[in-house]
């Protein structure tokens, strides 16, 4: 029988770059410029995990969407108060 599942990228440095970055945007979108680096977060958490770095990449990608919106959530009642 045929292997049903391709297999899996290995995990490059550049991959692993990719997704630390990721992680350090998503902090400086949570204080900072929400849209601007959090967009840029979620695009290289994106590319980590293309590249191989699997469940790091993933959860990369996820914390900057987390912090868009924990970020214009406060910023939002900071100037509604």
């Amino acid at each position: 029988m045929a292997d049903t599942h391709a297999p899996a990228r290995p995990r490059t440095n550049a991959a692993r770059i990719c997704t630390i970055l990721a992680f350090v945007f998503a902090v400086v979108a949570l204080l900072i410029a929400p849209v601007i680096f959090g967009v840029i977060g979620l695009v290289l958490g994106i590319v980590g995990a293309v590249l191989g770095d699997k469940p790091l990449g993933w959860y990369a990608a996820a914390a900057n969407v987390v912090a868009i919106i924990l970020s214009l959530v406060i910023v939002s009642a900071m100037m509604n108060s």
